[in-house]
């Protein structure tokens, strides 16, 4: 009796995409609101991740203007662009820099950018308030697509902060390696609160989520708030992840007439607490002592 023949790779390889967006959007309602915060409680600073989408909106107008006049809207302290730049050619920046600054009072960090017209690293472009920059590193990311970080020390008023600003890859199997590519250069840096801000491209959650690689280090539940599409959000792509987890204390989109038609991806908005994170960051380095101090009484003891 012959045997019918084995479905194509890509459809099956369709079929496990579709089932794990059909079991993200399922899961939406108890995985993907995030907390709330106490009245009162949320923080000290404020931070947005935003892929501007080449400052195309969902009436296909290309429009810079009402980019900026979102950005402006979003009121934040830092915020990380993703899509900051052209994809191909000279790669220029598609922003006005000095009307971000005159109007929104957001400077762009210095980065070493593709082309003498470029805003930033592969299309991540950082934007602050104040504070001064004491650490620039741009990541090339690993994976079938080009893709790339920016790793930004900061020194703000309210203490240290480092800000991963980041657009992961289409591929699960890429977002694996970026997302263990980010802890190796954690691994490597200076310890100091940080935050893993961008487009991480992931609907999945649980196991099957590459952003699972990162739980070690970062809370993503906190900041699985849908925000793609734009005029109906389903999908939690855009993250603002936080070390220690007591760093980011609220996530919300940022939901406007303008934002909805502006890019199609929505604002994500993060309230963080650096004062409380220093304040875990000590805790946590005195009971390591306490307890490094312990094993070396335990030894001196045995040894007598």
């Amino acid at each position: 009796m012959s045997q019918k023949p084995a479905k194509p790779a890509r459809f099956l390889n369709a079929g496990k995409t579709a089932g794990g967006l059909l079991a993200a959007l399922r899961a939406r309602r108890v995985a993907l609101p995030g907390r709330e915060a106490p009245a009162g409680a949320r923080g000290d600073t404020v931070v947005a991740s935003y892929n501007i989408h080449k400052c195309v909106g969902t009436d296909k107008r290309f429009d810079p203007g009402r980019i900026m006049d979102v950005i402006c809207e979003i009121d934040a302290d830092i915020i990380a662009l993703q899509e900051a730049d052209q994809r191909f050619g000279e790669r220029a920046g598609l922003l006005d820099l000095e009307r971000l600054h005159r109007d929104c009072h957001l400077l762009s960090v210095p980065i070493a950018a593709f082309s003498p017209k470029g805003h930033g690293w592969h299309g991540n472009l950082l934007l602050v308030r104040e504070g001064a920059v004491a650490k620039v590193s741009q990541m090339k990311l690993p994976g079938v697509e080009p893709r790339g970080a920016l790793m930004v020390d900061l020194d703000l008023k309210h203490g240290p902060l480092r800000i991963i600003a980041a657009h992961f890859g289409l591929l699960r199997h890429s977002r694996s390696q970026q997302a263990r590519a980010v802890l190796a250069a954690i691994e490597e840096a200076e310890q100091r609160p940080t935050l893993l801000i961008g487009d991480l491209n992931e609907w999945r959650i649980g196991k099957r989520s590459a952003l699972s690689l990162l739980s070690p280090v970062f809370d993503h539940s906190i900041s699985a708030v849908p925000s793609f599409p734009s005029r109906y959000p389903l999908l939690a792509l855009d993250r603002v992840m936080g070390s220690p987890h007591t760093l980011v204390t609220h996530v919300e989109v940022h939901n406007s007439a303008l934002s909805r038609v502006a890019s199609d991806h929505l604002p994500l908005k993060a309230h963080i607490d650096l004062q409380a994170a220093l304040s875990t960051r000590r805790e946590l380095g005195e009971g390591a002592a306490a307890r490094a101090e312990t094993i070396s009484t335990d030894t001196t003891l045995q040894a007598r």
